[in-house]
């Protein structure tokens, strides 16, 4: 029987485990992205694919949590934790903004770039490159970050990892707990708000909700940590992925959406945060989980500008289900191999780079 392990948090580890659930999570978006874009919700097999976002906002509260508890905060100042996280977070926006003003300006599909001037195409790559939201795309539908859609739910993690550092970590216990149901009921009201949908935050009109996912999704991830509710269970990398992939590809009905949704990232998510956290990892799967963790973030950033080539594709050659099946996995394949080449080639360099100099400072 499945039990609270509380030692499991007394040495430091690596949750290696999580890293392999987020790497899977990374890929369901990227499908989840292709699939969209063809399919209305009701008949697309993932459509539930876009909750991957909250899993990567509860698996962030609990890891920085784990990370940066107090002492460590306390130790290294403030100006230390920002520099940490914008070495580890940041070139990787920049370099998907500028994959996104590349795949803009010479989409073969499109001619969108004509109708921008040069002046609002730069103000719109000055704000995705320093994560400022400008939903300034019209045919773009006013995504937050045009030329990189994703960097919205970054513009949300930028944002709790500094309300953590300022105080955040000084929550005891009971107070984060109470902090995190009035999230929870903020985020019910966001989906309620919505017609029972927490598919915003990525866009002007939906700006808000991004909030509401980040704030109960954040805070849960500390809880789980700062409680101890770690479970440890036989469930192996296998058995939780396929838990994890039922979030993604569960129906979505119009009728039970404002109940299985939130259902899911209030309760279920963070559920499996706790038995990843505490389930036996198999030396078989330990180097794929290791893998899917470091190309996870590299992959989500790296992705959607392909999603804007495709979209245009699709509208001028509407494709048959066999071709569009071949066109979503070979391109599946080679963004995971674009985004390991992104990793290796620039994402680690220069991290090592910054974190060296900034050593020698």
């Amino acid at each position: 029987m499945a039990k609270i392990d509380t030692e499991i948090l007394k040495t430091k580890q690596h949750f290696e485990m999580l890293d392999g659930l987020r790497g899977l999570a990374a890929l369901a978006i990227v499908i989840f992205h292709f699939m969209e874009i063809v399919y209305l919700p009701n008949k697309n097999f993932i459509a539930h694919g876009f909750l991957a976002v909250d899993f990567f906002f509860c698996l962030s509260g609990f890891v920085i949590a784990y990370a940066y508890h107090q002492d460590r905060i306390e130790k290294m100042g403030l100006a230390a934790f920002f520099k940490t996280r914008l070495i580890r977070l940041h070139p990787l926006v920049i370099f998907g903004s500028v994959l996104g003003l590349l795949a803009f300006l010479y989409d073969p599909f499109s001619s969108h770039p004509e109708t921008y001037e040069a002046g609002k195409l730069i103000l719109i790559f000055l704000s995705s490159v320093f994560l400022i939201p400008f939903p300034g795309m019209p045919d773009r539908y006013f995504n937050l970050f045009g030329l990189n859609a994703p960097a919205w739910s970054l513009f949300w993690e930028y944002v709790a990892n500094i309300l953590y550092a300022l105080f955040l970590y000084k929550l005891s216990r009971r107070s984060l707990f109470l902090l995190t149901v009035f999230a929870a009921a903020g985020l019910c009201f966001a989906s309620s708000r919505a017609g029972g949908s927490l598919l915003g935050g990525w866009s002007g009109e939906t700006f808000w909700d991004g909030f509401a996912r980040i704030s109960y999704s954040f805070l849960a991830g500390m809880l789980i940590f700062r409680s101890n509710w770690i479970i440890k269970s036989n469930i192996g990398f296998l058995g939780l992925s396929v838990l994890l992939l039922l979030a993604f590809l569960m129906p979505f009905t119009e009728e039970w959406n404002w109940l299985t949704q939130p259902f899911v990232v209030l309760f279920y998510f963070p559920l499996l945060i706790a038995l990843g956290a505490g389930a036996k990892l198999t030396e078989g799967f330990r180097k794929i989980c290791i893998f899917s963790g470091k190309i996870s973030y590299p992959l989500y950033m790296t992705h959607y500008a392909v999603m804007w080539i495709f979209a245009n594709y699709y509208t001028t050659y509407k494709p048959e289900t066999t071709e569009l099946f071949f066109i979503v996995t070979i391109g599946t394949l080679l963004l995971v191999g674009f985004a390991y080449l992104t990793m290796v080639f620039y994402d680690i360099p220069i991290r090592k780079y910054l974190t060296d100099r900034r050593k020698k400072v």
